[in-house]
C-alpha cells in the first residue's frame, strides 16, 4: 500500500497513532500490544526524511518519539481527553447509582440523561470539590 501525504498530513498522523498507542498500551505495563509499539516505530523512523528529525529519538537500535514531541502538547491533549470521559463515567455512574439500576430500562433513559446532566454541570462549576466519601 502507498499512501501520499502532505507534511502537515503526516504530523497529523503521528499524533493520531501516539494518541492511539497511549490509549492501547499506556495503563498495560509490560503486557503490551506490540503491533501498535511497531506501527508507532515504523512512522516515527519516517520524520528525519520528512524534515521532522526534532519528533524522533533512537535508542538502542528503535525509533521512538522525542522529548520535544511528547513536551509539545500531546499529553495536553489526552489529559483534556482524560479528563472530559472521566466527568462523563463518573456522572453516568453516579446516575445509575442513584436510580439503584446497573441496566437501565429504555423507559429510564430520559431520568438518567437529566440526572447525569445535573452531576456534569455540578462538575463544571467545582470539579472534585464537593465530592466526598463516607468511609
Amino acid at each position: 500500500m502507498n499512501m501520499e501525504l502532505t507534511q502537515k498530513e503526516f504530523r497529523l498522523l503521528l499524533d493520531l497513532v501516539y494518541v492511539g498507542n497511549w490509549v492501547m498500551n499506556s495503563a498495560r505495563g509490560n503486557d503490551r500490544i506490540e503491533p501498535y509499539d511497531q506501527l508507532q516505530e515504523k512512522l516515527f523512523s519516517l520524520c528525519g526524511r520528512e524534515g521532522m528529525s526534532s519528533l524522533v529519538q533512537v535508542w538502542r537500535g528503535h525509533c521512538y518519539p522525542s522529548r520535544a514531541y511528547e513536551d509539545g502538547g500531546i499529553h495536553e491533549a489526552i489529559a483534556d481527553y482524560e479528563d472530559a470521559i472521566f466527568f462523563d463515567i463518573l456522572a453516568e455512574e453516579l446516575a445509575r447509582r442513584d436510580m439503584d439500576s446497573e441496566h437501565v430500562n429504555p423507559n429510564d433513559v430520559k431520568e438518567l440523561t437529566a440526572r447525569m446532566e445535573q452531576y456534569i454541570s455540578e462538575f463544571e462549576k467545582n470539579g472534585v470539590d464537593n465530592i466526598t466519601i463516607e468511609l
